[in-house]
């Protein structure tokens, strides 16, 4: 036996000593905590029920309930749903009401255990979306609600301005007599407000010029989980900027916003 067969048979040693069996006396459920760190640093525990021959493996709902307290909410994000389904269907996991589950036999019981955790642990990457690709993922939930709204768009609109220089809105929405340039931000703050305010007021007089439409814009802001600077809202306002924030994106004030002929 060389040196990594020792070191694997250690793993293996480690993995069982590190895992803790506890039996519910008033349920049928026993509760398998693992070694794996899980969304909080704290260990990933499956819930096993025996019933017969046949089992079911359960996380109890708590992976997607820790994704949502890290601000990653599956629910009303297209982008997110897909990427959930893919995981789930890789390892043949089954969601009910945010419980991730496997029903099996005690035959398969190891690799089915096995599944379930390595799913678990995949989904728990997903937390990487509430950082640093969230901006992205909030700006495909915008293009999503336009779909839904049957809004005919230009994704990814560049338009050169007054001064010469060119900017990119997320989406432009052209009607016969007006033209609206959108901006998706998942975060605002002073620095992409200006920068927004400064190119949409760039682009309006040329815009205007060119088209022969009265040419407006409007800042999507993410609000979910959020306290939203008063002054960033009185900014825009002040400088004839529409906003929507997401919380009331199916308001009819929004959908004004969206519709305005």
């Amino acid at each position: 036996m060389n040196w990594i067969n020792t070191y694997v048979d250690n793993y293996y040693k480690w993995l069982r000593e590190k895992t803790f069996i506890h039996q519910d006396s008033s349920t049928d459920w026993s509760l398998i905590s693992t070694p794996f760190l899980g969304a909080f640093n704290d260990t990933i525990d499956i819930y096993a029920q025996k019933n017969g021959t046949q089992l079911v493996l359960s996380d109890s709902g708590e992976t997607l309930s820790n994704l949502e307290l890290q601000g990653v909410h599956i629910q009303g994000s297209k982008r997110r749903r897909i990427l959930l389904d893919q995981i789930l269907l890789n390892y043949g996991i089954k969601e009910n009401d945010d419980e991730l589950f496997l029903e099996t036999n005690l035959e398969n019981f190891s690799q089915s255990k096995h599944k379930l955790l390595s799913a678990i642990i995949e989904i728990n990457d997903l937390c990487v979306l509430s950082q640093a690709n969230v901006s992205s993922i909030f700006k495909e939930d915008v293009r999503s609600y336009l779909d839904d709204l049957n809004i005919i768009y230009t994704p990814d609109f560049i338009s050169k301005g007054s001064t010469g220089l060119e900017f990119n809105f997320d989406f432009q929405i052209a009607q016969r007599n007006r033209e609206i340039v959108i901006k998706s931000y998942n975060s605002v703050n002073k620095s992409n407000l200006t920068n927004f305010l400064f190119s949409w007021e760039d682009i309006k007089p040329v815009r205007e010029k060119t088209t022969k439409k009265n040419v407006s814009a409007i800042a999507i802001i993410n609000d979910i989980d959020k306290n939203i600077k008063p002054e960033f809202l009185e900014a825009l306002k002040s400088r004839s900027a529409d906003y929507i924030l997401w919380s009331q994106k199916d308001s009819e004030e929004s959908h004004r916003l969206i519709f305005a002929a």
